[in-house]
């Protein structure tokens, strides 16, 4: 397998040309003439509104469910680059530190914050399906036994850990076994984190948990827990009366908007959807939207206010993976653009994610996580990377709207076929 930084590397190479014999990016650039094109037939020269002639199905949604026909010039559209961050120790990869969805990025006092999940423990995961062997020291998942910790930075790269925001509360407290992927809200000179608080050992009975919240008057604390259950799970029966994760905060329209994640249907054909849940407190109480959810793919939650309405990164599992959605009203989401390498758990600096007031300016950067950071088994933890794109009205940068991606042939292999299939196939001929 590929080492950590290797695979960063290799993520990093995305901007290489299409190697042609000629040495150009594309070899079809050959000049078509007026007589080449049937003057009765869709124009050479692309329009940037719709043409008045019958249209193919494809190239109606080009005009109808994009912003612009081309990708290039789509304000939702980008590609993706990474980058290490400095600063953070994970004890040269034995397992036993792990960080991990980190939350949006603030800037307070002249530097950036960011808050995670931290996990510090005396061993490695034993992994989901082997909960019951998990003990009070020793997690089940690489979310198991966490913490909210925190870190600042004075330019997006070089971070410094400033320690423990929420800690795990006494049992049996709401979120005693472990607090996790935490997001924070500004509101009314307040500080707000939202989280995902454990009661059992991830695994035991799936990933059940509720979402909790603690408050502060400064970003360095001290946060006070609230001590109750802010989003409660759904009625036996619905999508999420299992699990309510990822609670991800915006000011929108004057209120409080959390969306959040819920896995449901029984594994493995499971699917994963997005909610959202409204008050006009940040202590409650929250009404579900009467649609949820509001996503039909997705893992975790990434959004950002746009325009009038709401942007999301819809990443992983689901028909709709690996796209970039938006919403007029913040709610019926539709797809704007389709891109790849997506970053996991983005966490993104949003300067007006509590007070857009219907002028969102979108994102050009953020941290993300990389959960495979480990090439030897038994050792798994996750680290946090940054990224940076341009789903920005304030940014110009075409070289994040590259749609040509090329990557190492070591990359495809690293996605290889497993000793089973493989042998299937062999012996299937």
């Amino acid at each position: 397998m590929l080492k950590p930084i290797i695979f960063l590397g290799l993520l990093l190479l995305l901007t290489c040309e299409s190697p042609d014999a000629t040495g150009k990016a594309d070899a079809s650039t050959e000049t078509t003439t007026k007589e080449e094109v049937p003057a009765e037939g869709y124009p050479w020269d692309i329009p940037q509104s719709k043409p008045d002639r019958p249209l193919s199905a494809a190239m109606e949604r080009l005009y109808d469910n994009y912003l612009t026909p081309r990708p290039e010039d789509n304000e939702l559209f980008s590609s993706f680059k990474y980058t290490p961050l400095e600063g953070l120790d994970y004890n040269n990869g034995d397992g036993t530190i792990s960080r991990r969805d980190a939350s949006k990025i603030i800037k307070e006092n002249g530097k950036y914050y960011v808050w995670y999940t931290r996990r510090n423990t005396v061993a490695p995961p034993v992994g989901f399906h082997r909960a019951k062997e998990a003990t009070d020291e020793i997690p089940s998942t690489d979310w198991d036994l966490s913490e909210i910790w925190y870190a600042t930075s004075e330019d997006g790269f070089t971070w410094e850990e400033q320690g423990v925001a929420v800690p795990r509360p006494p049992k049996p407290a709401v979120g005693w076994r472990s607090v996790t992927t935490t997001d924070i809200l500004k509101w009314k000179g307040k500080y707000y984190l939202y989280y995902q608080a454990f009661m059992e050992a991830s695994g035991l009975k799936g990933d059940h948990c509720p979402v909790a919240v603690s408050y502060a008057d400064s970003p360095d604390g001290p946060w006070t827990p609230a001590n109750q259950v802010i989003i409660p799970n759904g009625e036996p029966g619905t999508w999420d009366q299992f699990s309510i994760h990822d609670p991800y905060p915006l000011v929108y329209k004057d209120k409080i908007y959390i969306y959040f994640k819920a896995a449901y249907g029984d594994r493995p054909e499971y699917l994963v959807g997005n909610g959202l849940a409204i008050a006009d407190d940040p202590l409650g109480p929250f009404t579900k939207h009467p649609l949820n959810p509001l996503f039909n793919s997705g893992h975790e939650t990434a959004l950002f206010p746009f325009k009038e309405g709401i942007a999301a990164l819809v990443i992983r599992n689901g028909n709709e993976a690996s796209t970039i959605q938006y919403a007029e009203d913040g709610v019926n989401f539709n797809i704007a653009s389709v891109t790849s390498l997506m970053p996991t758990a983005a966490g993104s600096y949003i300067p007006d994610a509590f007070n857009s007031n219907g002028n969102g300016r979108g994102i050009s950067w953020g941290l993300c996580h990389f959960t495979n950071a480990s090439e030897v088994k038994g050792k798994s933890h996750s680290i946090l990377a940054r990224f940076d794109c341009d789903l920005s009205l304030d940014v110009d940068d075409p070289a994040m709207k590259n749609t040509q991606l090329w990557l190492r042939p070591e990359v495809y292999f690293s996605q290889g076929l497993t000793k089973e299939q493989k042998a299937r196939l062999q012996t299937s001929r």
